[in-house]
């Protein structure tokens, strides 16, 4: 699944930007996660900052987008920081959880790290955080088939029109605000 590549961006890499404070063993980069563990690190934010399916979803566009924006691949040093960098991307879009709510939940990342992993997401992004109803329903689709093929349960409604319009508007303005702020920040 998970395999070493020489395109994860330094700051995706949790060698160089740890989330922890504790010394974190090489042999631990030389293996894929298992399904439990990778299961168990989404789930913290996700119940800690009770973030709904709706925003795991938009996570999921999001993890997709990079890989073909950035051109890079998930890989043992890496995914963590790809999939926090996703959750916060989403959330705030989706869920109005900021950066400091994080710091809360993840003790030893601070609020200019998540700064800096969400700028890079952005900019790869070209600041494309749009997430058109199409594009919504086809990962609900695909969801529900990969659910049912194997043989699991998909508790999940359809978004509705209502929301689905909200979603587009709050990504729009978001891409446009955030491009704004950036090409401000840069230039004076």
């Amino acid at each position: 699944m998970l395999t070493y590549t020489n395109k994860s961006l330094d700051i995706f890499d949790e060698r160089s930007h740890p989330l922890t404070r504790e010394k974190v063993p090489e042999e631990y980069f030389k293996h894929d996660p298992e399904y439990k563990f990778i299961y168990t690190f989404v789930r913290t934010p996700f119940s800690a900052a009770q973030l709904t399916a709706e925003c795991a979803i938009v996570t999921l566009v999001y993890l997709e987008r990079l890989l073909t924006y950035a051109e890079t691949d998930i890989c043992s040093t890496n995914w963590k920081r790809i999939v926090l960098g996703a959750i916060l991307l989403a959330s705030k879009v989706w869920e109005a959880v900021w950066d400091v709510d994080y710091c809360q939940i993840l003790k030893d990342i601070t609020v200019e790290d998540m700064n800096g992993m969400e700028r890079h997401f952005l900019e790869l992004f070209q600041f494309n955080i749009n997430v058109p109803a199409s594009v919504y329903a086809k990962y609900c689709f695909d969801l529900r088939s990969l659910a049912d093929d194997n043989n699991l349960d998909f508790l999940f409604a359809p978004l509705s029109k209502e929301r689905a319009q909200n979603l587009q508007a709050i990504s729009r303005s978001l891409s446009t605000a955030c491009y704004i702020t950036f090409t401000f920040l840069c230039f004076y």
